[in-house]
Order: C-alpha cells, then sequence, then structure tokens
C-alpha cells in the first residue's frame, strides 16, 4: 500500500464516495482531494431543465477541473499521499452522457485547448450499487441541488460508468458493490477494502 500515493473512488451519485474519502484519509494519513459539485451554479437548473442547461453545467465543471489541476501542479498535494472522491476523467463521461452535436463538438474544442495534464491515480476504487439505492440515499442526504434528479437519469449515470470500467485498464481498479458492503459501519467490509489496496493485482472485486 505504501506504493499507493493517489487513490481516486469513482461511482454514481449518492454511491458513498465522499465518505470513503474521508474514511481512508485518516485511516492513512492522506490528504482528502473533494469534487465540488455544490461550486456549480448551473448543477441545479440542469437538473430542473436538462436540456437547456447541460452545457453551461458541463462547461463549470470542466473549468472547475483545470482550476483543480493548477491547484495540484503549484502544490505538493502528492508529497505524502491524496485521497480524491472523483476521478478527472468523468467530466468526459458526462459529457458524452448530456451532449450531443455541436454542443458536444464546442465542449471537446475547450477541453482541447485547455490541454490540461490531469495525475493519473495509482489506483481507483469504483464504488457501484443498485438504482433504487441510489436514489434512496440521495433523497435521504436532502441536497438542494439534487431534489429534481431522476431516477431515469440515474440509471443513464449508472450504466456510463458501468460501460466506462468495463474497459478501465489504465491502473489499478478494485469495484465494489456498495450495496452489499457497508463501507461505514463494518469493520469486516472496510478491513476487505484496505487489504484490497494492499494486494497489487490490476482488478480486484469486492
Amino acid at each position: 500500500m505504501n506504493q499507493l500515493r493517489y487513490i481516486a473512488i469513482e461511482g454514481p451519485i449518492g454511491v458513498g464516495k465522499t465518505t470513503l474519502a474521508h474514511r481512508l484519509g485518516e485511516t492513512l494519513s492522506a490528504e482528502v482531494f473533494l469534487e465540488k459539485p455544490q461550486e456549480n451554479p448551473f448543477l441545479e437548473k440542469f437538473y430542473n431543465e436538462p436540456r437547456r442547461y447541460a452545457l453551461a453545467a458541463q462547461l463549470s465543471f470542466l473549468v472547475q477541473r483545470a482550476q483543480q489541476v493548477d491547484q495540484l501542479r503549484q502544490g505538493d498535494l502528492f508529497a505524502n499521499r491524496c485521497v480524491a472522491d472523483f476521478l478527472f476523467d468523468k467530466d468526459r463521461l458526462f459529457a458524452r452522457l448530456n451532449l450531443q452535436g455541436a454542443e458536444m463538438d464546442l465542449y471537446d474544442d475547450i477541453f482541447r485547448r485547455m490541454a490540461w495534464q490531469a495525475p493519473r491515480p495509482d489506483c481507483v476504487i469504483y464504488l457501484h450499487a443498485p438504482v433504487e439505492v441510489l436514489m434512496q440515499r440521495v433523497r435521504k442526504r436532502n441536497r438542494h441541488e439534487e431534489l429534481n434528479l431522476t431516477e431515469d437519469y440515474m440509471l443513464q449515470v449508472s450504466q456510463t460508468y458501468q460501460a466506462y470500467f468495463s474497459q478501465y485498464r489504465e491502473t489499478q481498479l478494485i469495484v465494489v458493490n456498495a450495496d452489499s458492503h457497508d463501507l461505514v459501519s463494518s469493520r469486516e467490509d472496510y478491513k476487505a477494502l484496505l487489504e484490497a489496496l494492499s494486494t497489487p493485482q490490476s482488478l480486484i472485486t469486492l
């Protein structure tokens, strides 16, 4: 595990990424680097009117990612160890899901012109759960910007992640069923994840 300097956690909305990032950060004495969807001024509008606000929401996230990459370049975040609750590549996944035609072309053009070089994690933890479980968790946390998030959209997001990680070969991947594994309350489940992080295999499924 000492070779894992940068761990990224990914998965659909409400699957438990941020909670796990904080717990791993405490366990591993690591910096915690968080996505900040609440700072996107178009996110709530996107959930209310997807067609109208999709491009604005995606470009806002893209600018946020560029700022985060600059922060990493200027600082020394990886001097010790870092756990992030997102993967930089996720923005293009959501762009493909939410944009089409000329809007997708514009997004790609801006993406290329930014010419960012996001750091690659040493390990990615992919959390997944059934859509009904994700929706229950989203409703329970009751975030204002997510009130109009629909089950149909959650299904599309889940399927997009499944397709992406079914072909993911960039680095070590740990796939965790976050419905059957309680990484917050179960000591045994959390211990199994830590053991997986210590195992030098390219793909581990829990």
